[in-house]
């Protein structure tokens, strides 16, 4: 089954980087290199390598994910990630979009045994990969290779796919991730806040506010999920999408900070080196090939 996965993703994912599959939600990833500890931003998602190894690191964890485990996030997060790969042997990988109106349509329907719904939200968890869940990702690649298949049946095929991690062994943590209540889904909705509208002016103090939470109170909870500071979590979402406006659009480091909210261009400089450790020229040219995004083939 692996071998067959791995080949639908070399003929869906022929460039390395990122490739639109035919659903909207659904992307894959390529690495033809092995790539050292880089930051990036994931929304939330489910991902799913078929051949391959990355790690994901987020304040004193590590969260593997290869052909045993796969990777979801229930929040937007930064965090960053290591990748082995070859040329001969390149990370496969396909990344599904969480629709919250389908997960939670879902939530409602399935029965829990007792206890589980107790479980701690989490905002990233690594999991292991069980046949049923590799059998529903096999099928997803297989319709997402027919325009007609990925049409009719793709979205059924996804919803399978998010039953199958529901009912998982952290399903249970996705579950509580999800239900509209306690603090995790407060700073969730903050999270998105900041995702629609990081280049306009985000002060802690508001978002705090907004949320009836004090000052100390909101950081103490932001950290807990995102494991950083409300801070750094908005500098980190708008220089990783200035870092991919340059790969992918082809914008000036001048223009990518105006569009992602920095009045000053020496201070996105500044803080851009701090995080990539290269100037946004240099990092533009270094990961162009690990960001690019690609048309469906």
């Amino acid at each position: 089954m692996t071998d067959e996965m791995v080949a639908l993703l070399r003929e869906l994912a022929p460039n390395e980087g990122y490739t639109r599959s035919l659903l909207e939600t659904v992307r894959f990833m390529r690495s033809d290199r092995p790539l050292g500890r880089t930051p990036v931003v994931y929304e939330p998602c489910i991902v799913i390598v078929c051949q391959g190894h990355k790690r994901g690191y987020l304040a004193n964890r590590v969260y593997h994910y290869d052909k045993q485990h796969y990777l979801v996030l229930s929040v937007p997060l930064p965090f960053s990630t290591e990748t082995e790969a070859s040329a001969e042997e390149p990370l496969l990988a396909i990344s599904i979009g969480l629709d919250m109106t389908v997960l939670s349509e879902l939530v409602l329907e399935l029965d829990y045994p007792p206890g589980r719904a107790n479980a701690a939200p989490e905002g990233i968890m690594s999991t292991p990969l069980a046949p049923a869940l590799a059998q529903t990702t096999l099928r997803l690649l297989q319709a997402l290779s027919s325009p007609q298949e990925a049409k009719i049946l793709g979205p059924q095929v996804v919803r399978e796919l998010y039953y199958r991690v529901l009912v998982g062994e952290r399903g249970d943590a996705l579950r509580a991730a999800l239900v509209n209540q306690g603090q995790f889904a407060t700073i969730s909705r903050v999270l998105q806040r900041i995702h629609r509208h990081f280049s306009q002016p985000l002060q802690v103090t508001t978002l705090a506010s907004d949320v009836g939470l004090s000052v100390p109170a909101f950081h103490k909870h932001f950290k807990s999920v995102t494991g950083t500071s409300p801070l750094q979590y908005i500098k980190s979402v708008r220089l990783n999408q200035a870092r991919l406006l340059m790969i992918r659009d082809n914008v000036t480091a001048a223009g990518a900070a105006f569009r992602v909210g920095y009045e000053s261009p020496s201070q996105f400089n500044r803080e851009f080196r701090r995080l990539f450790g290269r100037s946004p020229g240099e990092e533009a040219k270094e990961m162009k090939a690990a960001f690019s995004l690609f048309p469906p083939v």
